[in-house]
């Protein structure tokens, strides 16, 4: 039986209050999924279940396009996991993948803190892209530090979402919020591929790093 990985992914379907849709963004799924579905299996929670509502959809880019277009993955976006239904001892990572959405149902998502926790404080990953990091906000570990508390970070960085307009739509601004929780940001210029790698903790800054985020967590799951 291969290792298994738990993608997470948003039910959030509106972005504010700016009568636009948004959820989880496509390439941020299938992008790191490209890399790690041939060694690992992968599963889908989201905080509602079944099908989230997706963001970012574009069909030019040939990944996007490859999986789309699979009968298979289409099945299992249908029908993704709530939280109370993972186990969490199954999986060696977990992954949270982005989209404004998840800026609104991760980070008060207590069910999958635990998961996480429960993940990295048994030798596994924990990983992020883009607003992914919303849902490492809050992970409380056994000895009642935040994970990311002294932790090296990246995620969709303030001057991306004022570049690309939606930070008054957004509830907080990330990362901001992952300074105030005790994490060190680590950035590059804007709308660039950058991934931050501090330990068993993977975090990604945009689209543009999903494929390197896959990479990245496919090398450190190699070396557990």
């Amino acid at each position: 039986m291969k290792d298994k990985i738990l993608f997470v992914v948003t039910s959030h379907g509106e972005l504010g209050d700016s009568g636009r849709k948004t959820g989880y963004f496509l390439s941020e799924v299938t992008h790191p999924w490209s890399v790690l579905g041939e060694k690992y299996d992968i599963d889908v929670v989201s905080p509602q279940g079944g099908r989230p509502p997706v963001d970012g959809f574009d069909l030019n880019d040939p990944i996007n396009r490859k999986f789309w277009d699979s009968p298979e993955w289409q099945d299992q976006m249908s029908a993704t996991m709530t939280p109370d239904e993972v186990k969490p001892e199954d999986y060696k990572a977990i992954f949270y993948a982005g989209g404004h959405g998840a800026m609104f149902d991760f980070p008060q998502n207590k069910k999958l803190a635990e998961i996480a926790a429960y993940i990295y404080e048994n030798g596994g990953i924990v990983s992020a892209v883009c607003h992914g990091p919303a849902g490492i906000l809050n992970i409380i570990l056994k000895d009642g530090d935040n994970l990311i508390k002294g932790k090296t970070v990246d995620s969709f960085t303030n001057a991306e979402e004022d570049a690309n307009g939606t930070s008054k739509y957004m509830p907080f601004m990330l990362q901001t919020a992952l300074v105030d929780k005790g994490a060190t940001f680590d950035c590059t210029a804007p709308f660039t591929d950058h991934v931050v790698v501090d330990g068993r903790l993977i975090t990604g800054q945009n689209p543009m790093s999903a494929l390197s985020l896959g990479k990245a967590l496919f090398k450190a799951l190699e070396n557990l």
